[in-house]
């Protein structure tokens, strides 16, 4: 399987266009999205299955709208149903002149949810603190895994924004991330891949428990 990754929008979203035959699965919407994924759909003939939202704010969520006019089957976490459905409750944290536009979520996940896409099994962790509804997706054939804003490289999202918090982040970092296996790679919501072995030993702000 390919992963294709594309920073885009103005605080530079990873939105991830996973690839394997003639099939795709997209991962977050941020701004540009479309028009990036839609070119490369149609280069590589490619048919997208569907969209998953690691959580529900805007800069990775922007573009859903577009794709959704497509019909699109979309998939994320009731927590963040209001941010989903009237985005425009963060437009007092967010760059102004984005676009807001309400989104359709198909299917809502939880933590144990088992997804079915490009003929691959896809578990679900809820790794709220960031947001109530940050879910990372884990891919175990292919050992990586999706993570939204919960962790970065050497770094976690901010839990400043309504609904965060740092003890309930810290905590879905050590029992939801940590005890996926080491060699697991971790595509986060912003900024380079790296690896669950990586982040249990550099990882200045949240340590694995003993």
């Amino acid at each position: 399987m390919e992963v294709k990754i594309f920073p885009l929008g103005p605080v530079q979203t990873n939105a991830f266009l996973l690839v394997k035959g003639d099939s795709a699965l997209l991962v977050d919407a941020p701004m540009g999205s479309y028009d990036a994924v839609t070119s490369v759909l149609k280069k590589q003939n490619l048919r997208l299955e569907a969209l998953l939202l690691t959580h529900g704010h805007w800069d990775h969520t922007t573009d859903v709208y577009r794709f959704q006019e497509e019909d699109l089957f979309t998939v994320g976490h009731s927590d963040d149903k209001e941010l989903f459905e009237s985005p425009s409750i963060m437009s007092t944290f967010m760059i102004p002149g984005v676009p807001l536009e309400p989104m359709k979520i198909d299917q809502w996940v939880e933590e144990g949810s088992v997804l079915k896409f490009l003929g691959e099994t896809i578990e679900v962790r809820h790794v709220p603190g960031h947001c109530p509804g940050n879910v990372l997706f884990y891919l175990p054939e292919q050992a990586s895994c999706f993570s939204g804003d919960a962790i970065f490289s050497q770094g976690i999202g901010r839990y400043d924004l309504p609904g965060g918090d740092f003890s309930v982040l810290e905590k879905s970092i050590q029992t939801r991330i940590y005890t996926l296996p080491d060699e697991t790679e971790i595509y986060p919501g912003h900024g380079p891949v790296t690896s669950v072995r990586s982040e249990k030993l550099r990882n200045p702000y949240v340590r694995a428990l003993d």
